[in-house]
């Protein structure tokens, strides 16, 4: 199994990598919109809606929502409705820190939980996808990268800082879990494997990973103090995506939301903390000034 994911992690990684930096930004946020509808139908299969017609119908739901966002972007108020669907998204996560505290909540799809759980999942991936449009779409400046624009770059390191804190983690994790802080762990109900160590080394991780990248997006070195600060804050939202899809899997006994990526179960386990941290990035970046 190990072997089969770091495989696949090869073959993806690049692509992706290439896809960021030299797609254009329709034609990427068609792509991501693709990954991402895939990622919310995987959603609707662990919030149990078993019956394909009303997941069909759920997703052209969020297309058609999508699409309007896009339409009402090309008009008078500008990208408006982009930022402002993006920081619904900042406003959603923060909420649901309260759900991850209580693991019973929307447990019992036999009643009103499932509406909650279908809402959560469009509030998690239609911000994330317009914040992915914003950071990627952003006014190129002189970068000093040949052929790549500095939006491109901003949302490679957006996604490095994700990319980094989870594999940070997993190695710290691996190596120090249970050492430093008498063997409690992160959030017992949801995640029993995750430690604080491996917290503190994914955040150590993503840390390095957003100011590496910087400055190749044309970030001056007195602004790394303001890029090290949202680099942390989007390491831990994205944590906060993992959390919560473990909370899902876990109200129906899941291990993993699909079995699209060999290695690596769904589409949804492997974007689960992007969801999360691509609209606060976004967000952050602007009020940062970065």
């Amino acid at each position: 199994m190990t072997s089969t994911r770091v495989i696949a992690a090869l073959v993806m990684a690049p692509l992706a990598i290439a896809a960021i930096l030299f797609l254009s930004t329709p034609w990427l946020a068609m792509l991501a919109a693709l990954v991402f509808l895939i990622g919310l139908w995987e959603w609707f299969k662990l919030a149990e809606v078993d019956d394909t017609l009303a997941r069909t119908v759920l997703l052209l739901g969020n297309v058609m929502l999508m699409a309007a966002l896009v339409w009402a972007s090309r008009g008078p108020a500008g990208f408006f409705p982009l930022h402002a669907t993006a920081l619904v998204g900042v406003v959603w996560w923060l909420l649901a820190l309260a759900w991850l505290r209580s693991y019973d909540f929307a447990r019992n799809h036999a009643t009103w939980a499932r509406a909650f759980k279908l809402a959560a999942g469009s509030l998690a991936l239609v911000p994330a996808w317009c914040a992915l449009g914003l950071i990627h779409g952003q006014n190129p400046q002189p970068t000093g990268v040949p052929y790549v624009l500095q939006g491109h770059v901003w949302l490679l390191a957006a996604l490095a800082i994700v990319w980094a804190a989870d594999s940070g983690a997993y190695f710290a994790g691996i190596n120090f879990g249970g050492k430093w802080f008498g063997g409690r762990r992160l959030a017992p109900r949801v995640s029993p494997n995750k430690t604080w160590e491996g917290l503190l080394g994914g955040l150590a991780a993503a840390l390095i990973g957003g100011l590496a990248l910087a400055p190749l997006a044309g970030l001056p070195a007195a602004k790394l103090p303001q890029m090290a600060l949202l680099s942390v804050v989007t390491a831990l939202f994205s944590v906060e995506g993992d959390l919560f899809e473990s909370l899902l899997k876990r109200h129906v006994g899941a291990k993993d939301s699909g079995h699209l990526i060999p290695g690596h179960g769904g589409v949804l386990d492997r974007i689960d903390g992007v969801l999360a941290a691509l609209p606060v990035f976004a967000i952050g970046k602007d009020l940062l000034g970065l």
